[in-house]
């Protein structure tokens, strides 16, 4: 009963239309559950499935009404927010608090058939405004989302741009180390 990849695009594209017109930032919130492939691999996929529903329910009753939960495959979740405010450092403000909601929510132990579970997510977060690209914040909220992760799960984390930068310069030093192993310009000394 959640939007489906295509539905929360074209949402997200009215979102950032949106702001344009009401000069207010939206966030959008890519929530992955940590150590699902254990629960399935020791439970079993239809335990897995239960808590994926379960999940599922508890998003949409931690959002607002206007607010977008879609599963955007395996375990992992979004969430649109528009509207927030039209300050940056207030929208941050809210998006955090329903981060913390959202954690909240999911820290609370499922019952799955009878076996207790205990979730626990880490979730990327992005904000946007009048100038900014379905594209883009896909990519910025998957990159705070690594970011939560790579900080030992179970966490929040903003889309900082300087992860982006980090990321282009690890790519170019990649790059450059392949070009030189390619012309075999490397020289091993020990």
């Amino acid at each position: 009963k959640l939007a489906t990849r295509r539905l929360l695009q074209e949402r997200l594209k009215q979102a950032i239309t949106a702001t344009v017109r009401s000069k207010m930032y939206g966030a959008l919130f890519f929530i992955d559950l940590d150590h699902f492939k254990a629960l399935n691999d020791t439970r079993g996929h239809d335990v897995g499935d239960l808590l994926l529903v379960d999940v599922a329910q508890r998003l949409r009753e931690a959002v607002r009404e206007n607010d977008t939960v879609a599963r955007q495959g395996g375990d992992e979740f979004v969430v649109l927010m528009e509207e927030l405010s039209a300050s940056a450092n207030e929208a941050a403000v809210l998006a955090d608090q329903l981060g913390n909601k959202v954690d909240a929510a999911l820290d609370t132990p499922f019952n799955l058939n009878g076996y207790e579970y205990h979730c626990m997510s880490s979730i990327g977060v992005d904000l946007f405004h009048a100038h900014d690209t379905v594209e883009a914040l896909f990519k910025h909220a998957d990159l705070a989302l690594y970011q939560a992760k790579n900080a030992g799960r179970d966490k929040l984390r903003f889309f900082n741009p300087a992860m982006q930068d980090a990321i282009d310069q690890r790519s170019i030093l990649e790059s450059a180390l392949q070009k030189v192993l390619t012309l075999k310009q490397l020289r091993l000394y020990y």
